[in-house]
């Protein structure tokens, strides 16, 4: 794991690393304010007397920000009334909390209901990710010059504020953010997730890391082989001397910064528990199959372990995707694909590793002391625009908050029918930030000075109140709906079954089910007529495995008798045959698509030469045309013809066939992908005319080892 910042902006965790390669820090030059952690008597003093009594009941904080917005619509506010336009193509399920809804598409935590508050009402009116995203982390609105860029008068980040005024034991490692921080397209980092005006002193700790790449180790916390615990204490004392004899000279700022950059790099490589926490080959597997295997699964088990190890705040980012830089539809920005989008990337990702969270939490014993948040910075328009996504709306979004101090099994304020005003109950994200901080400890009437010695809150806003407690709202329950996959994986791969092993049926071709579909289906009652089917051969017939795919007629394996009843197919000029692939989750980049093909034909007079004649074969790389996703209406961004040999009896010569093409998404202005991107093989009767096929009659075309690679 490597840490970096863009705009030669890097965290204080990189500092660390360079100060113990270089020895220095000499380069900041930073002058400091005289900051002061305000007094929180007030804030404790304030509101009811329930809200009084959890001043300070989180120990700690687990933020989750999804990046780029999650639609309310997909999640956790569906809207069954509204038209169709608006509710879109999935129903809502009963949680175990009568009375509460989530979309179908999360599962698991409709059964999790219970442990959580669930907030409909949050309000930006900013449509905008970088200054509502700010907004949101912040609890200030933007009001600098631009907000794509860093500015020394940005308010600082929860974290920053975190760190300055609710320090860890941990010291350094008091805020910390993972996986990654927040970049917009194209690698632009965000204002709102540093220490701004603060200085870079009160920097959360930014750990650019996968967590579940095999091997995973953070660099910076190993100690070299030739350099044990003890010798590095050794150098600490030498510090310890060193700074008594630099006493008597008088210290500037910059240097008061070297020496605190240097204690903390000490104490980092020497504190067991920092080192430990990032050691997570160490859980059991079966945990870590729960929170799911992909990247955004395992860095929050590494969340929980980082708060376990005594880290005051973990910032989990959504992770980016390869090749997303450049998507119209990145993260949970879902401008286009939508629901592709959200039912088979974003929710399933989310929907498993956040209940592993609140679970693990829970039989930990660490809910009781933990603050769970998980929100983005915007919600998605009420209506799909042309491309099937929805585009950005901060007029009215939800969040969901868990664990210390929170009254769960509640759903707090209101949308309006279509899900695009806030009907009760508005919230700000200033509200969010005084809630946060009246639970951490901070308070949210908490006072610190700027460089200018001018007191400042930390927030101008009130803690909600109506979401505050230590009971459920209600202790009624109900058996949750949605079906949870009977294994915790979420199957990533761009193209399934290529080997045709895994299914042995076809969709229809409309179908927007995952795997193969075809058009026309062989049907039982037409057992020899012009259609797509997998077959299960023997021997040496598939090229790998028992199974492939045949596209074309076969009376001799499908005979009806008596046989001389048959009646033979009459296959028009223009007749076609299509077998499909969807392609999971299109990102931008570079496709190769490979089958493998062969011709078969039996009878008297068919041949080779004969199915050649009449039939043209083609491999394409396409794109749907319209957000319908109608595969009579697609984009060809790649195709080349399948001349395979006759296959004959016995061993099939199979041939390999490819196509490839650069699908783009926003740069030049390219869309390629946004609609979906797809595969197929596509056998047509292309000579004038009407073929015959008698009634003894095979010709096919073998389909089989369909393999993509794809290359960000």
């Amino acid at each position: 794991m490597r840490c970096a910042m863009p705009q030669e902006r890097l965290s204080s965790g990189c500092f660390r690393r360079e100060l113990l390669r270089f020895g220095g820090l000499g380069a900041l030059g930073l002058a400091l304010p005289d900051l002061l952690r305000g007094r929180a008597e007030a804030a404790a003093k304030s509101g009811s007397e329930m809200t009084r009594s959890l001043f300070g009941r989180a120990r700690n904080i687990i933020y989750v920000f999804l990046n780029g917005g999650p639609s309310q619509f997909e999640t956790f506010d569906p809207k069954p009334n509204a038209p169709a336009e608006v509710r879109g193509s999935f129903r809502p399920i009963a949680t175990n909390v009568p009375g509460i809804d989530f979309c179908e598409l999360l599962p698991r935590t409709a059964r999790v209901a219970d442990k959580l508050a669930v907030v409909r009402s949050m309000s930006t009116d900013d449509p905008n990710h970088e200054s509502g995203g700010y907004y949101v982390r912040t609890g200030h609105k933007y009001i600098g010059p631009d907000m794509r860029a860093l500015h020394p008068t940005d308010w600082p980040a929860l974290g920053a504020i975190v760190k300055m005024l609710r320090p860890s034991p941990m010291g350094s490692l008091s805020s910390v953010m993972i996986p990654e921080p927040i970049i917009a397209n194209p690698k632009v980092f965000l204002p709102g997730q540093n220490a701004g005006f603060l200085g870079r002193r009160w920097d959360p700790e930014i750990f650019t890391c996968d967590p579940s790449a095999p091997n995973f180790v953070v660099e910076g916390f190993a100690l070299p082989e030739d350099l044990p615990v003890h010798r590095l204490e050794g150098r600490r004392r030498l510090l310890v001397e060193l700074d008594g004899l630099r006493r008597t000279v008088e210290r500037t700022a910059s240097l008061q910064l070297f020496d605190e950059y240097s204690q903390q790099a000490m104490s980092l490589l020497i504190s067991g528990a920092a080192r430990a926490a990032f050691r997570i080959e160490q859980e059991a597997e079966r945990l870590r199959d729960r929170y799911g295997r992909g990247k955004w699964g395992q860095t929050m088990l590494l969340a929980r372990r980082l708060i376990e190890a005594g880290v005051r705040m973990v910032f989990v980012n959504w992770p980016r995707e390869p090749g997303d830089l450049s998507a119209g539809n990145p993260l949970w920005d879902t401008h286009s694909q939508n629901d592709a989008r959200m039912r088979d990337v974003l929710c399933p990702q989310f929907d498993l590793g956040f209940t592993a969270l609140i679970e693990d939490l829970d039989q930990r014993g660490l809910l009781d002391e933990t603050l769970v948040v998980a929100i983005g910075e915007m919600g998605r328009t009420p209506r799909f625009n042309a491309a099937g996504g929805r585009d950005h709306w901060g007029n009215v979004f939800s969040f969901v908050m868990a664990g210390a101090g929170i009254k769960t099994a509640l759903v707090h304020g209101a949308s309006d029918r279509d899900g695009a005003y806030v009907a009760s109950g508005r919230v700000r994200p200033e509200d969010l930030t005084a809630t946060i901080a009246h639970l951490l400890g901070i308070g949210h009437q908490a006072l610190f000075r700027d460089a200018t010695d001018r007191p400042l809150r930390v927030t101008e806003g009130e803690p909600i109140e109506a979401v505050l407690g230590d009971s459920v709202a209600t202790l009624a329950r109900r058996e949750p709906e949605g079906i949870v996959p009977a294994i915790n994986s979420i199957d990533t791969r761009m193209l399934v079954n290529g080997d045709f092993e895994e299914s042995t049926s076809l969709s229809a071709l409309e179908s927007t089910a995952r795997g193969w579909r075809a058009a026309p289906l062989h049907s039982p009652h037409q057992p020899g007529a012009f259609g797509v089917r997998l077959v299960r051969a023997s021997g040496e017939v598939s090229r790998s495995g028992e199974h492939h795919a045949c596209l074309g007629w076969d009376n001799v394996r499908h005979k009806v008798p008596p046989l001389e009843s048959s009646t033979p197919a009459a296959i028009p000029q223009g007749t076609q045959a299509w077998l499909l692939q969807e392609i999971y989750n299109p990102r931008p980049g570079l496709y190769t698509v490979t089958v493998h093909a062969a011709v078969h034909t039996a009878g008297t007079g068919y041949s080779e030469d004969l199915w050649h004649r009449h039939f043209r074969c083609r491999l394409i790389l396409f794109g749907f045309a319209d957000k319908e996703k109608n595969p009579r209406r697609i984009v060809e961004f790649a195709s080349t013809g399948l001349v395979p040999v006759n296959s004959g009896r016995g061993a099939s010569r199979y041939q390999p066939y490819s196509v490839s093409a650069r699908l783009e998404s926003q740069n030049a202005g390219a869309l390629k992908i946004d609609r979906g991107v797809g595969v197929a093989v596509v056998v047509e009767k292309s000579s004038p005319g009407v073929f015959e096929a008698t009634a003894d009659s095979a010709a096919f075309l073998r389909i089989d080892d369909v393999q993509l690679v794809f290359t960000s």
